[in-house]
């Protein structure tokens, strides 16, 4: 069976790593014996030239949300470096599972989103990283209305902590305006680092804030389902079109 590469951005915050640690600890429990090695693209260690020579057959899988720079150029160029012709799995967004990470997330922060009433009631800010790739953001905003559609929330706004607007004020006014009788804060974001603390500083007028996803099972199971993806589509033959 192939190795999952777990291909992360890397941080100079310490929590990204600790995180992305506790996440591949739940994906090797849910699937014991599969060898799953991590690497970096930047500020942490082992990058990928580290650890692709001692794995031979592997899949890489992106921990990325959304198809933007990293995944289509970063990636790519720092597997070719390495002279590794690893099938490359997807991103992890869209998925039912990150929308499950994200109920997780605030019903720990003290939402009770089992309720379709307090659903119905509570109008939710989705923050971003943010993107200089217009189809990134777009895909975190359609993120955002499959999940206001699938859930009954109020509304759903999206708001960014880098490039372009909104900010989370910005959200949580247009929520208020809205009709939304609570506020929760929603960081569709990986890890802790710099970005998740500038959200939970501008989030201080929300009802509730949410953590990152962080090491959710929804998380863990997704990208054993993005490893596996790529497996079969790399091992299944091509049917040849006249």
């Amino acid at each position: 069976m192939p190795a999952l590469l777990l291909i992360a951005h890397g941080s100079r915050d310490p929590r990204h790593a600790a995180t992305v640690a506790a996440l591949v600890q739940e994906v090797r429990a849910l699937r014991p014996g599969l060898d799953v090695a991590t690497a970096y693209l930047d500020h942490c260690a082992p990058r990928i030239p580290q650890v692709v020579g001692r794995l031979g057959d592997a899949v890489a899988v992106p921990l990325l949300l959304n198809r933007a720079y990293h995944a289509k150029h970063d990636i790519p160029a720092a597997l070719r470096t390495a002279g590794a012709a690893l099938p490359v799995a997807a991103v992890l967004g869209p998925s039912p599972l990150l929308l499950a990470a994200l109920d997780r997330r605030l019903a720990e922060a003290g939402v009770d989103v089992r309720s379709a009433a307090v659903r119905a009631r509570t109008g939710v800010v989705l923050a971003a990283a943010g993107s200089s790739d217009p189809a990134a953001d777009a895909a975190t905003r359609t993120v955002a209305a499959g999940w206001r559609r699938s859930r009954g929330w109020a509304a759903v706004e999206v708001a960014y902590a880098s490039a372009t607007g909104p900010r989370v004020p910005d959200a949580l006014a247009a929520l208020r305006a809205a009709g939304a009788a609570r506020t929760a804060v929603s960081p569709y974001l990986l890890a802790p680092g710099l970005l998740p603390d500038r959200i939970a500083e501008a989030a201080a007028g929300a009802d509730a804030v949410a953590a990152v996803l962080g090491p959710a099972p929804e998380l863990a199971a997704l990208l054993l389902e993005r490893y596996d993806e790529a497996r079969t589509a790399a091992t299944t033959p091509r049917t040849l079109t006249a």
